[in-house]
């Protein structure tokens, strides 16, 4: 039997499978000033509007009642910026909840509200530890760069434990 005749179709293996899934992952991504930052949907427990933040004012630092708990806010923007954020009358803000991997509970302050944005693992790197040493972007581990319409944007990936 010659085999140019027969109906040839080869099975699809484990290793061509796995070539055909892409890996995503689920990013929750919000400004911080001039800045793009993300936590992947798994460390974020839920984003909620801006609420009074308790704090002394001079630390990047304060805490918010948020159901029957006491929750760490870090404020990026006075980190980073050396200057609180303080909402505008028209600007409302946000408060991120996420957990790092001890399951403490801590809230980022966001001007703008979050978005959910798919991202491939295959789009995201790890950022040089050197950078991380000498930056104020030390709180970032990963970088991504996500195309849209009008050209692309730069997201850096928070480490939840710094």
């Amino acid at each position: 039997m010659d085999n140019s005749t027969l109906n040839y179709e080869p099975l699809d293996t484990t290793q061509e499978k796995k070539r055909k899934t892409v890996s995503i992952l689920k990013l929750v991504v919000f400004s911080i000033g001039q800045l793009n930052v993300a936590f992947s949907i798994n460390s974020v427990q839920k984003v909620i509007k801006y609420t009074h933040i308790y704090s002394s004012g001079l630390t990047d630092i304060g805490i918010i009642h948020l159901d029957d708990q006491e929750i760490t806010v870090i404020d990026l923007y006075q980190r980073l910026y050396k200057k609180p954020f303080i909402p505008q009358e028209n600007q409302e803000g946000y408060l991120v909840i996420a957990k790092n991997t001890g399951g403490e509970t801590f809230a980022i302050v966001s001007i703008e509200t979050p978005s959910l944005i798919d991202v491939s693992l295959s789009q995201i790197r790890v950022l040089p530890e050197s950078y991380r040493k000498s930056d104020t972007l030390e709180i970032a581990s990963h970088v991504t760069v996500i195309p849209r319409e009008n050209g692309s944007i730069t997201v850096f990936l928070l480490d939840g434990d710094r």
